[in-house]
């Protein structure tokens, strides 16, 4: 196998940069458990006011966010709605029931996002032999929904609409961000209406782990209950939190570069025989496409591009996904192309 070269795997792939290793070396560290580490109380203060909410917490991943947010909001037996290919659903390792209790109720959206009819169909009045709807949960940007962007309008009456029937609100905000610069719509007002909601720094911000959970100060206490209850006290974390605290001030304007580096290997997709893929579709830094030449398949493919160097991400029999991050440059772009376009036509 030839040395990789282009890895679109995912943009957790990222490295830290040498400037977000300098910053990391020179952090200043304390028992984050204590409350006594001076970095990653920073991170936390700074993140509650970008997201816009009383207090947050600093825990070491984003699917943890998840796992207590639901466990916050939640009482063993209830129900969770969500779009059904929700990232609660299927990449968690069944850990809302595990570690929650919960159950999850699918709603069939359109590229991982539903609307407040949708919503409003879904819901029911209390009833002693169902359970008990407690929360409504979003994905912004959607993953399976090929990186889709939900609107600020349709985040807001969403939450109206849960609100009203007496639910709790969260959003899983992995790459928030991203839609925020897509956007052009800030962080905090996306969140606006959302009793809880998380950004991870370890996709396409860079850094080496790491994720913060916001909302109010009741919730953030309980939170950091149940990080302790699961394990996730990280101690001197300070170490982690200044790459954080980098990437806020040095990665956030550049998910603009990914963003169009995604449309860029889009379009270039579109004109490769064997492929299927609707450009206007890329709304920020993920791109999906079918293959539809004959005999392939999306594991084919993918194991064929790294024989040569350029990692993709089967996502299903036909599927694929190629995620574009801050260690992917436009000569990257330019090789995965080839790369893809010379294996399909020597096959």
């Amino acid at each position: 196998m030839n040395p990789l070269r282009v890895d679109l795997f995912s943009d957790t792939k990222t490295q830290p940069t040498p400037a977000m290793r300098g910053a990391m070396a020179g952090a200043e560290v304390g028992d984050e458990r204590a409350g006594e580490d001076p970095t990653v109380t920073a991170l936390e203060a700074r993140c509650a006011a970008l997201l816009g909410k009383p207090a947050a917490v600093y825990l070491p991943s984003g699917t943890m966010c998840n796992e207590i947010a639901l466990a916050v909001h939640c009482r063993p037996g209830e129900a969770v709605l969500c779009e059904a290919t929700a990232h609660i659903v299927g990449f968690e390792a069944g850990g809302p029931a595990a570690l929650a209790g919960v159950m999850l109720e699918p709603i069939a959206g359109t590229r991982g996002m539903f609307d407040a009819d949708q919503l409003e169909r879904h819901l029911r009045a209390d009833n002693l032999q169902a359970p008990l709807q407690r929360l409504v949960a979003v994905e912004q940007t959607t993953n399976l929904g090929g990186g889709a962007v939900w609107s600020r309008a349709a985040l807001d009456a969403v939450a109206e609409t849960a609100h009203a029937a007496g639910l709790a609100t969260h959003m899983d905000g992995a790459r928030l961000l991203n839609a925020a610069v897509a956007s052009g719509v800030s962080a905090a007002d996306f969140a606006y209406g959302y009793d809880s909601v998380w950004i991870d720094f370890s996709k396409g911000l860079g850094a080496p782990g790491g994720a913060i959970l916001a909302g109010g100060a009741g919730f953030v206490r309980e939170a950091r209950r149940w990080q302790l209850r699961i394990g996730g006290a990280m101690r001197q974390s300070g170490i982690i939190a200044a790459a954080c605290l980098h990437a806020l001030d040095h990665h956030v304007e550049r998910l603009a570069d990914d963003h169009a580096r995604a449309r860029r290997l889009a379009a270039g997709l579109a004109h490769i025989p064997g492929v299927a893929i609707d450009p206007a579709t890329v709304e920020s830094n993920l791109v999906y496409f079918e293959l539809i030449a004959d005999g392939w398949d999306a594991a084919r493919l993918a194991a064929a591009t790294l024989a040569v160097g350029v990692r993709l991400c089967p996502m299903g029999p036909k599927r694929v996904r190629a995620v574009t991050h801050l260690d992917v440059d436009d000569a990257g772009i330019d090789l995965a192309l080839d790369v893809i376009a010379r294996v399909l036509r020597a096959a």
